[in-house]
C-alpha cells in the first residue's frame, strides 16, 4: 500500500506529507484547496508527464516522493521483474521536475526512467483521476479484469507459455528455411570453396614453418660461412678457444700446488671447456647439415604463394582459411540434412499450434463462462451507483488467430440510458462515469485484482443522497481487499472513512498555499457539518454525529 506521499514545491502546495493507511482513504476540503492537485502529484510520481509548470511560483524544483509498503511476494516478484530491487517489501520513490522542465527520478535511490516509473505505476496504484488517462479504457485492463474474476490464471499462463513455445518452433522453422534457401543460391560457389582449400591439403601452422624453411634456403651459403667460422674459433688448430682452455688448465695446475683455495676454480674451467666442445660439434654439424638446394626453395616459394593467395581470399590468415573452409563443408551438409530437420520441425510444430489451440481454448471456456456472469453482476450494482438505466456488457472479439493472450480480445460495452445501444466505455462514459464503472466493477473483482491501491477522484460527480451514500459503501466493499483512496465533496463517502485528511488553502509569503491534516473526534464532526452545509449549526453538527455513528455501526 502506499504508506506516505509528500509533496513539495507543486503548484499552490508548499511542503504537505500525506500520512496513508489501509482501508478507506477520505481526502476533503473545500473546492480548489488543492485536492486534485496531490493527485496529479501521485500521477507524477507514477510516471506521468512533467513540466517547468508543475513547479510552485519562486521554487527552483517540484519534488513528490512516496513509500509503498508491505509489497505481497507475488507483487515483489512482478516489481522484481522490472529491474527494480524490493527492500523487505518496501519501495521509495523520489521525483523531481525543475523549474527549467529537465526531471529525474529514484526508485529505492537508483535512478530510473519515467519509463519504469510508468511500468511500476501500473503494478501498485491504478488511478482514476481529472486528467490521467483511465486504465479501464485499456484493452488490457479490461482482458485483466475478466480473466481476474474468471479466475483463469492457470488457463492465461499455459496459453502464453504454448505460445511463447509455438512462436520458438516458427523461429527455429522459418530460419531454417531460409538458411537452405541461402545454401541453395551459393551451392556452387561454396563447392567451389571447398574443393579449392581441400586441394591444398593445408595443415596448421604450415605457413609459419614454410617461411622459416624458405629464409634458411635463401641464406644457406652465408649460414654455412658463419657456423664453420664459429667451429673454427672454439675448436681451430692454430688459436681455436679449446687450446686457450687447454693452457689455462695447466696453468691452474701449477696455481693448485701452492694455493689449493684456487681449486674451485677448476669446476668452472671444467664446465667452459665442455660448453665450448658442444658448440662446436653443433656448429660444425650444422655447417655439414645446411642445404643448398634451389629446387627446394623453388618449391617451398610456390607453395607458399598458394597460401598467401588463398588467405588474400578467405581472410588473411591460414586459420581463417581452413575455418572457412569448416563453415562452407557445414553449410554445403546442410543440403543433405536440411529437409530432413524440417520435415521434424514440422511435425513439431504441427504438434505445438495443437496445444496452443487447445490451451487458448480453454482460456475461452473460462472467459466466456465468466463474462455473462460478470456483466450481469455488474449491472446490478450500477443504478445504486447513480447510473439508473445503466447496462454492463462485455463482447469476445475473436482474433485471426490465437496468440500469448488467448484467442480473443475483450471489450467493455456499457449503456447509460434506457433506449441507447450499447457502445463501446470509451465512446460513452464521462470521467465521473467512467470512475463508478470503475468502482463497480472493483466490487465484483476485488478478492481477485491483484493492483494493491485505489485512487479515485470526482467519483461523486453528479450524484448525492442515497447514491452518494451506495458509492460510499461500495468504496468500504473495495477498501476491504484494497487501500482506497478517494477525493470527494460528499459527506455520505466521507464518513466511512478509516482514515480522513482534509486539505485546507491559505497564503503563505503571498502565496497560495495548501495544507492537509488528519482530523479525528470533533474536527471530523466539523467537517462533515460543513459539507452538510453548515460547519458551525447545531443540527448540521447532529447530522454529521448520526451519520459518523451509523457509519461506524455498518
Amino acid at each position: 500500500m502506499l504508506a506516505e506521499l509528500r509533496v513539495r514545491d507543486v503548484a499552490t502546495i508548499a511542503d504537505v506529507s500525506l500520512p496513508l493507511g489501509p482501508g478507506l482513504n477520505v481526502l476533503t476540503g473545500e473546492t480548489g484547496a488543492g485536492k486534485s492537485i496531490l493527485v496529479d502529484a501521485l500521477g507524477l510520481l507514477l510516471g506521468g508527464r512533467g513540466d517547468s509548470g508543475v513547479v510552485r511560483p519562486g521554487a527552483g524544483r517540484a519534488v513528490v516522493e512516496g513509500a509503498f509498503e508491505g509489497l505481497s511476494r507475488a507483487l515483489t516478484r512482478r516489481v522484481e521483474a522490472l529491474g527494480v530491487d524490493v527492500d523487505e517489501g518496501r519501495i521509495v520513490i523520489r521525483r523531481e521536475v525543475s523549474a527549467e522542465g529537465r526531471s529525474r527520478a529514484w526508485i529505492n535511490g537508483s535512478p530510473a526512467t519515467v519509463g519504469v516509473l510508468a511500468a511500476l505505476g501500473a503494478l501498485l496504484v491504478d488511478l482514476h483521476g481529472q486528467h490521467e488517462t483511465v486504465s479501464l479504457l485499456k484493452p488490457e485492463t479490461q482482458r485483466d479484469i475478466l480473466d481476474a474474476y474468471a479466475q483463469a490464471g492457470t488457463e492465461r499462463d499455459a496459453t502464453a507459455a504454448a505460445h511463447a513455445a509455438l512462436a520458438e518452433l516458427r523461429a527455429e522453422e522459418a530460419g531454417l528455411g531460409s538458411r537452405l534457401e541461402e545454401v541453395r543460391r551459393r551451392a556452387d560457389y561454396l563447392k567451389h570453396v571447398t574443393d579449392e582449400i581441400a586441394a591444398a591439403r593445408l595443415k596448421p601452422g604450415e605457413d609459419e614453418s614454410l617461411a622459416r624453411e624458405a629464409k634458411r634456403l635463401a641464406h644457406a651459403s652465408s649460414l654455412e660461412e658463419q657456423a664453420r667460422v664459429v667451429s673454427e674459433a672454439i675448436d681451430g688448430d692454430d688459436a681455436g678457444a679449446l687450446r686457450a682452455l687447454t693452457a689455462a688448465e695447466r696453468a691452474l695446475g701449477q696455481l693448485e700446488r701452492v694455493d689449493p683455495e684456487v681449486s674451485a676454480w677448476r669446476e668452472l674451467l671444467d664446465g667452459a671447456y665442455a660448453q665450448l666442445s658442444e658448440v662446436a660439434r653443433l656448429s660444425a654439424a650444422y655447417a655439414e647439415e645446411v642445404e643448398r638446394d634451389p629446387a627446394r626453395l623453388e618449391s617451398v616459394e610456390r607453395r607458399r604463394d598458394l597460401l598467401f593467395k588463398l588467405q588474400q581470399k578467405h581472410g588473411g590468415t591460414l586459420e581463417a582459411v581452413l575455418e572457412t573452409h569448416r563453415v562452407a563443408m557445414a553449410e554445403l551438409e546442410l543440403l543433405d540434412t536440411a529437409d530432413v530437420d524440417l520435415r521434424a520441425l514440422a511435425a513439431r510444430r504441427i504438434v505445438a499450434e495443437t496445444t496452443a489451440r487447445s490451451a487458448a481454448e480453454r482460456l475461452t471456456a473460462k472467459r466466456k463462462d465468466a463474462a455473462g456472469r460478470l456483466a450481469r453482476a455488474v449491472s446490478r450494482l450500477l443504478p445504486k451507483l447513480g447510473l439508473a438505466g445503466g447496462k454492463f456488457e462485455l463482447a469476445l472479439l475473436p482474433l485471426k488467430e490465437p496468440g500469448p493472450d488467448g484467442a480473443e480480445g475483450v471489450q467493455f460495452t456499457v449503456r447509460l440510458n434506457v433506449g441507447l445501444d450499447a457502445q463501446p466505455i470509451q465512446k460513452v462514459a464521462s470521467g465521473g462515469e467512467l470512475s463508478r464503472l470503475m468502482l463497480a466493477l472493483e466490487v465484483v473483482v476485488a478478492k481477485h485484482d491483484r493492483i494493491p491501491t485505489f485512487v479515485f477522484d470526482e467519483i461523486d460527480q453528479g450524484i448525492g443522497g442515497e447514491v452518494g451514500g451506495q458509492v460510499g459503501q461500495a468504496l468500504a466493499d473495495v477498501a476491504t481487499e484494497h487501500q482506497v483512496l478517494v477525493i470527494t465533496h460528499l459527506p455520505q463517502i466521507a464518513v466511512r472513512a478509516d482514515r480522513h485528511l482534509v486539505v485546507s488553502k491559505g497564503v503563505e509569503g503571498g502565496v497560495a498555499t495548501s495544507s492537509v491534516d488528519t482530523i479525528l473526534g470533533e474536527d471530523r464532526v466539523t467537517e462533515i457539518a460543513r459539507m452538510l452545509g453548515d460547519p458551525d449549526g447545531a443540527a448540521a453538527r447532529r447530522h454529521a454525529e448520526e451519520m459518523l455513528g451509523r457509519a461506524v455501526k455498518v
